[in-house]
């Protein structure tokens, strides 16, 4: 959940979570990926020319909804705040874990039946 370098933009230029993906695919990891900032389409220049050689098959792990996201993941990475609460809560299973890279406020994290694991805050 997140791709872009920060929320409202579609630059994945030094985008940390783009080197996630990449790591992860690296190391034979299914993958799903959802920004609603990030449309394939709509990349041009600089910024589509450096996703393709990142990850050159893009377009085959963007979703597009977050629901098509999280709907077969064993693991959900939240890496953008521009996720809601209440579609989380929706749409998370109980065997589903959460990884939290950007540190929701208490209030705004979802309530899980899995576990919910802050890194880097």
């Amino acid at each position: 959940m997140g791709l872009s370098l920060k929320a409202d933009t579609d630059d994945l230029r030094e985008s940390p979570q783009v080197h996630l993906v990449k790591q992860l695919l690296g190391e034979g990891r299914e993958v799903t990926v959802w920004d609603e900032n990030v449309l394939l389409g709509r990349l041009v220049a600089s910024n589509r020319e450096y996703i393709e050689s990142a990850i050159p098959h893009i377009a085959a792990l963007l979703c597009e909804n977050s629901d098509d996201a999280i709907k077969n993941a064993d693991i959900v990475i939240l890496a953008t705040k521009v996720v809601h609460r209440d579609e989380l809560e929706t749409r998370l299973r109980a065997d589903q874990s959460v990884i939290d890279l950007v540190n929701f406020e208490k209030s705004r994290r979802p309530v899980t039946r899995g576990n919910y694991e802050g890194i880097c805050w």
